[in-house]
């Protein structure tokens, strides 16, 4: 059986864009650091994969591509952001990667911010209003954070500090506009 996380391929062409707007928002982040372009091939292949110009199967192997540039960022805010169009790359693999997306873009906004008051819940407010109500009825059905194992939303990274904060907020948003 299919993981919950993994979502229809329809539901995960319309994540992969609204993963892309999230990630792109923070990319200047990554892009005054460095001249690495993974990131936003990352970015526009999320939105290629949206759009059906990209299949399933030719993302699945690239999903780590963009990830690895995170390392020729100088600082965290723009290693969070090439991470997060890393994890809108995955969008194609598995759906529950837009919230992933979604947690590293809010991390860079914040580590941007220098940890201003606020940072955090101006750009998960940004991110949430940025839905449409398909993207918001697919992401409701994901398990809560940490919930089930059989993905990205397990007990692992995401699950912990500041990225499952982020993930547990946008949940928690989208329980109360049910």
């Amino acid at each position: 059986m299919a993981s919950p996380q993994a979502l229809s391929e329809a539901d995960r062409r319309l994540l992969a864009v609204w993963a892309a707007d999230c990630a792109e928002r923070v990319l200047p982040l990554f892009e005054a650091e460095s001249a690495d372009e993974r990131p936003r091939d990352a970015i526009e292949r999320a939105r290629a994969f949206g759009r059906g110009d990209l299949t399933a199967a030719g993302e699945i192997r690239r999903r780590f591509v963009a990830g690895r540039a995170a390392h020729s960022a100088s600082s965290p805010a723009g290693a969070a952001a090439a991470r997060a169009a890393a994890q809108a790359s995955g969008v194609a693999h598995m759906g529950a990667h837009a919230l992933g997306a979604a947690a590293y873009a809010a991390r860079a906004a914040v580590l941007a911010a220098r940890a201003s008051p606020g940072a955090a819940d101006d750009e998960l407010e940004w991110q949430v209003a940025r839905m449409s109500g398909p993207v918001a009825s697919a992401l409701r059905t994901l398990p809560p954070l940490g919930d089930d194992s059989a993905g990205p939303l397990g007990p692992g990274l995401l699950a912990a500090g500041d990225l499952g904060a982020h993930i547990r907020a946008i949940q928690e948003r989208l329980r109360r506009t049910a």
